[in-house]
């Protein structure tokens, strides 16, 4: 459930900011009819009405008449936004530059992906040694007419002849693999189906994966998933001659996925247990010099403890783990002597998150979290600090990975107003230097101001946020302002850079990111508390957010939107609900709206160790509470709200959306707009360039119409 966005400024273009006293936005809307239906559900005794269960049903022709008039509704209001191609054309205009991924080697050759600016879809090139020409290896620009089926995944196989990558249609998780002879760029006849959560793990003529029996094709993108199997996959062979190498019976509701070894010696199974409300996860490892196919315990039990296995050094194992360490540490295992009693220490927990560890040219290289932003320290493989790695600022870094006989690495760093520009690390040397950075025409970081603030929640919480604008704010409390937030997880809402978002900040528009718990900014402790019983932190501090800027005199509520996407999405519903008056726009993507069945669809129980479940008596009481579709007031002023979801979401399923659409236009008592927007060919994410784009004038349109903001646009050079 992990989202992205972030940042960003102007073309030399002359810009000016108009409020209207009447926004055209009053538009007089009717709503298309939606009926009820008489469904009660009891839960431990407590009824539950759900008179929009039927929109559940994503095959019923009900069902898609009632998108179509949806739809017409809130495209209808869309076209009269004078000014929503013109925001159109300035996002594309925005989008249009080069922009490359961390080159990443093997042998001689490295791979990387380039969007030219507009392509739908980034392309995949190779090239040998760093001076080589790039040569196109794979284009996902042709895998569909329209650009959406995209390219989910890539594994060179160790000796480089071979490379398996994924196919998503539509935005879909479901996964198809194909494989590829890399030096003849020819596609071989393998295929693999129905694969998901899953990656491509190479151990000698082959790979791992995972995949789901092949589901009813009618249901295929709403049904629940159950039954996570891995299969060993030769090349040259068909899917029905793979190999079942672990499945579990009794535990249909586990994950099971293998990785291997840089030396593919060893494969290691991860065990996640997630159905049953267990955050961590259980290891076994097969050793493949010793020619046994026994799956052998180095985590026997599926726990709250996390465990990543970083590499192997000869028989033994550096484990990245929170066990005992909320913070998380590095351990040295050995296979041969497992228990927790013979474990070794080599980077031992610190009051910062460790976020991520590379085991690469013969050094650990660990990123840790201080305040939000990176900070990258090397070590030796025993743990001892050889030097910090030099990062251009405070904000977001990401990568360090590669091979045991690299002698450079690469990475990406980013923030709020630094586009993401990629840094080559010399190990001998200890030194970083510029490899490649984008050209955006115009863009000066120096025409805007990024800050971090703090402020205290509901309860006391010091919780971080990062306010970014256009140099020379007034805070006179008449700034139309954005607030972002997330807060579950564990996932970071780290501070980055996002080119679209220039059409925002360019127009005078304040963007406000949240740090909310629930979250990984400070750790396992952090994200604690914002689960299950305690979700309601995470409302109480982006509420804090929108006080904050309230009373600092940022923005007033009749120019703050607030935005969440996905888990963000089911934020800014929750707080919508409790504090109707303290926002005049809402923005929810994708959310997670019908809290007491969101675990019934697809691998949606999956969600059940950082929300609870229904099920569960307490848990329910807690959901009931907060649930956005079962929390409405008849006749309450709502803000004007858009809400988004897309019919290849098989993430957080769009029956959601539709269901909290409908109630809500029941609900509503004021004369704010209540729209669904239901994209076609798309996932829980655009699934290309073009989606994004028409997605964002969109909802930036719609944020532009309500909080009062005309938009003006010079010529776009």
């Amino acid at each position: 459930m992990k989202t992205s966005q972030r940042l960003c400024t102007a073309f030399g273009v002359a810009l000016t900011l108009a409020v209207f006293q009447s926004p055209a936005a009053a538009q007089r809307i009717q709503y298309p009819s939606t009926k009820k239906v008489d469904q009660v559900d009891r839960y431990f005794g407590a009824r539950v009405d759900d008179p929009y269960r039927w929109l559940e049903n994503e095959n019923a022709a009900e069902t898609a008449a009632w998108v179509d008039a949806e739809n017409k509704v809130t495209f209808d209001y869309l076209a009269k936004i004078p000014y929503r191609e013109a925001l159109k054309a300035r996002l594309s205009k925005l989008q249009n530059y080069a922009r490359f991924s961390a080159p990443s080697r093997k042998g001689a050759n490295y791979t990387f992906t380039k969007n030219d600016g507009l392509q739908n879809q980034s392309v995949l090139y190779i090239q040998k040694g760093l001076d080589g020409a790039p040569e196109v290896l794979l284009d996902p620009n042709t895998f569909s007419a329209d650009g959406t089926t995209r390219l989910a995944g890539f594994a060179l196989s160790k000796d480089g002849k071979y490379a398996a990558y994924g196919v998503s249609v539509g935005g879909s998780d479901w996964t198809e693999y194909h494989l590829l002879e890399v030096a003849s760029r020819k596609v071989l006849p393998d295929v693999i189906k129905w694969a998901k959560v899953s990656g491509t793990a190479w151990q000698g003529n082959g790979f791992y994966y995972s995949r789901y029996d092949a589901p009813d094709s009618s249901q295929a993108l709403t049904s629940k998933n159950e039954g996570h199997k891995v299969y060993y996959h030769k090349v040259g062979t068909s899917q029905e001659q793979d190999e079942l190498v672990f499945e579990d019976k009794a535990n249909p509701q586990r994950f099971h996925t293998v990785g291997t070894t840089e030396d593919e010696r060893f494969a290691i199974l991860t065990v996640s247990d997630r159905g049953k409300g267990k955050k961590g996860n259980a290891l076994f490892y097969r050793d493949h010099a010793s020619g046994s196919a026994s799956w052998i315990p180095l985590i026997g039990e599926v726990t709250d403890d996390e465990y990543n296995i970083i590499d192997n050094v000869g028989d033994k194992f550096l484990v990245h783990t929170n066990r005992h360490a909320p913070n998380g540490r590095v351990v040295l295992i050995d296979a041969k002597h497992s228990e927790e009693e013979h474990w070794t220490v080599v980077l031992p927990e610190r009051p910062e998150p460790l976020e991520s560890t590379n085991s690469v040219g013969g050094k650990l290289i660990a990123t840790y979290l201080k305040d939000v932003t990176t900070r990258a320290s090397v070590f030796d493989l025993n743990g001892k600090l050889q030097n910090e790695i030099v990062l251009p600022g405070l904000g977001t870094a990401s990568g360090f990975g590669g091979n045991h006989d690299d002698r450079q690495i690469f990475y990406t760093y980013t923030s709020f107003n630094f586009p993401p520009s990629i840094f080559r690390y010399d190990i001998a040397t200890r030194k970083s230097t510029l490899f490649r950075s984008p050209e955006i025409p115009g863009f000066h970081a120096s025409d805007f101001v990024t800050k971090q603030i703090f402020y205290a929640s509901k309860d006391g919480t010091r919780i971080p946020m990062f306010v970014t604008y256009k140099k020379g704010l007034k805070l006179d409390g008449n700034n139309p302002t954005v607030l972002y937030g997330y807060g579950g997880f564990n996932i970071t809402t780290n501070p980055t850079f996002s080119a679209l978002r220039i059409a925002l900040l360019e127009q005078g528009v304040v963007y406000a990111s949240a740090n909310l718990r629930g979250g990984g900014e400070y750790g396992e402790k952090w994200h604690e508390a914002g689960m299950k019983l305690k979700k309601q932190n995470v409302f109480d501090d982006f509420i804090a957010a929108a006080e904050y800027l309230i009373a600092n005199k940022y923005t007033s509520p009749a120019r703050l939107a607030i935005h969440g996407v996905s888990n963000g999405g089911l934020l800014v519903g929750a707080v919508a609900n409790q504090r109707p008056e303290l926002f005049k726009v809402v923005v929810q993507q994708a959310g997670v709206m019908d809290m007491l069945r969101f675990q019934k669809f697809t691998i949606g129980w999956n969600w059940i160790p950082d929300y609870g479940s229904a099920d569960n008596e307490a848990e329910f009481n807690a959901l009931r509470l907060y649930s956005p579709i079962h929390n409405m007031r008849i006749g309450a002023k709502y803000p004007a709200t858009l809400i988004t979801t897309a019919d290849h979401d098989d993430r957080v399923v769009p029956a959601h959306s539709f269901k909290y659409a409908a109630a809500l236009q029941a609900a509503q008592g004021g004369d704010n707009p209540i729209l669904i927007r239901i994209d076609t060919k798309s996932g829980h994410g655009a699934s290309s360039t073009t989606k994004a784009i028409e997605q964002t004038a969109d909802l930036y349109a719609f944020i532009f119409q309500n909080l009062g903001v005309m938009p003006r646009f010079g010529p776009l050079q």
